[in-house]
């Protein structure tokens, strides 16, 4: 996070449970273990064939200001237990203040295609570090890659329509709000009416003009006349505070005056009544008036479902705005990204000691009565197959257990069925979707600007299969477990469900 909204150190923006398995890792002086930990989720939103990677550039700039004040120790200095006693020793509190993140993060760039199970974040270093990271990382990647995908859903909806983003008014708070309006120009949004939002991310704004105004003067059309006069490069005007279709005769009226001094009437907008014959009305009217190239814009808690029912009434709107049910994710309030332990190993020996090749990882993972909640062990990668249509599938492999220069051809199996397996000879052309962002903990990666990251995620959804992006039912996109890693897991399994028989 740019820290650009709160004169505050955001370390504390994480559990409390994160800063008491901390000390306890201090405690018990495993706070140094190596651990591997990867971010991902279970289930794509809205009931979709695909999800949007977001949040990247945020988790950066907090990391890069990670660290506790001196007022973060008082606070937690003041925290007690059950007892009434302080939660933490002082010693631990010095620790805290002296502490210097050093993890490797690696993590899938913003406005790439993600699906389920697949590690958008991995992230490996001393345990104690990689906990602290657990909440804030969620919190960061979980809302905007939400936000991002119901956009791209949107975009997939209007095609080549102009869509703006009106939320801020309904957003789940400021941070919400801003936090929205980024991920939803990345999505697909062409521009937002957040003007904050447009100083800070160079996102386009854009907006017309609030039924006060037209309420305020002693009727539509001086209302129409005034505003044209005050804004005669910006007018599109709200013609539905009384009447919709008189509302469009009003503006016709002013849209004249403005040809007249050399401008032109943008566009109208309709916020309320049958949008699809309201617009269609207004489309005759416009064009018999000699305003063709006059737009037509629509809000009123539109979503991707009403558009697309609109669409196929043959409304003739060219600009959408949608508020609530883009910013709020008003049908799937939350991603359910998850962060879990996949690795763990004492603190590694220094290289090209007699010790370094005596350490082997100990692969981590939960067990659930529920198959989606079971994790994957190992330190995940993704590698995503192509031909030349585009995506084909993606497999996760474990670093550790795979040659990375793919040498041999690969299998990849379905972790709910283990009889679909797929083949790749070392032919198929592919990338590894993970990438270097912080070793040691010093940034090695540059991130694109947002612009370049809206484009990115077009060009992302170009190359999935049309079916994968369809609303009802969508085809689902092959992801599975490197064989390898695939037998770690089960193997793992058995040896962990025979464990706890035995106790």
């Amino acid at each position: 996070m740019t820290n650009k909204l709160y004169d505050t150190s955001l370390s504390l923006l994480t559990d409390l449970y994160q800063v008491t398995m901390a000390y306890g890792y201090w405690k018990t002086k495993t706070a140094e273990k190596e651990a591997v930990f990867n971010l991902y989720f279970r289930k794509n939103p809205f009931n979709g064939g695909f999800t949007i990677a977001c949040g990247l550039a945020n988790v950066i700039g907090y990391i890069e200001n990670f660290g506790f004040s001196k007022k973060d120790l008082r606070y937690l200095q003041t925290l007690t237990g059950n007892d009434g006693k302080p939660l933490f020793e002082m010693a631990f509190l010095d620790y805290l203040a002296k502490l210097k993140f050093t993890c490797d993060i690696e993590a899938i760039p913003e406005g790439t295609v993600v699906f389920p199970n697949e590690p958008m974040v991995r992230v490996r270093g001393p345990i104690l570090q990689c906990q602290l990271l657990e909440t804030p990382l969620l919190n960061l990647i979980n809302f905007e890659s939400l936000i991002a995908t119901k956009a791209a859903r949107l975009r997939l909806v209007v095609e080549n329509d102009t869509l703006l983003e009106f939320g801020l008014r309904r957003a789940q708070g400021v941070d919400g709000g801003m936090t929205a309006s980024r991920a939803a120009y990345i999505g697909g949004c062409n521009a937002t009416s957040n003007v904050l939002a447009g100083k800070l991310y160079d996102i386009p704004v854009g907006g017309t003009h609030a039924h006060s105004w037209v309420m305020s003067f002693a009727n539509e059309q001086e209302a129409f006349d005034a505003y044209a006069e005050v804004l005669p490069n910006n007018v599109t005007l709200l013609v539905d505070t009384y009447d919709s279709l008189q509302g469009v005769r009003h503006a016709i009226e002013t849209g004249r005056k403005l040809v007249k001094r050399g401008h032109k009437l943008a566009g109208i907008r309709l916020d309320s009544g049958d949008l699809a014959y309201l617009s269609i009305e207004a489309r005759k009217m416009l064009d018999a008036a000699g305003f063709q190239d006059t737009a037509i814009v629509a809000s009123n808690d539109l979503d991707e479902t009403i558009i697309s029912s609109l669409r196929q009434q043959g409304a003739k709107i060219t600009v959408w705005g949608v508020g609530t049910k883009l910013v709020t994710a008003f049908d799937q309030p939350a991603l359910g990204g998850v962060y879990k332990l996949a690795a763990l190993r004492h603190e590694q020996p220094a290289e090209g000691t007699a010790d370094e090749k005596t350490n082997p990882w100990e692969y981590k993972m939960k067990l659930s009565e529920q198959a989606i909640k079971v994790s994957t062990p190992g330190i995940q990668q993704v590698r995503r197959f192509r031909d030349e249509q585009g995506f084909v599938a993606d497999m996760i492999y474990n670093l550790e257990e795979m040659d990375s220069t793919a040498s041999k051809p690969a299998t990849m199996i379905d972790p709910m069925d283990f009889t679909k397996r797929r083949n790749f000879d070392t032919k198929q052309p592919y990338e590894d979707l993970l990438v270097p962002v912080f070793q040691a903990g010093s940034r090695v990666y540059d991130s694109p600007d947002i612009h370049t990251v809206r484009a990115r995620v077009q060009t992302q959804l170009a190359n999935l299969h049309p079916g994968v992006k369809r609303f009802v039912n969508p085809h689902i996109y092959p992801v599975g477990l490197e064989k390898g890693l695939h037998e770690l897991k089960t193997k793992l399994i058995l040896t962990l469900r025979e464990g706890q028989t035995r106790v």
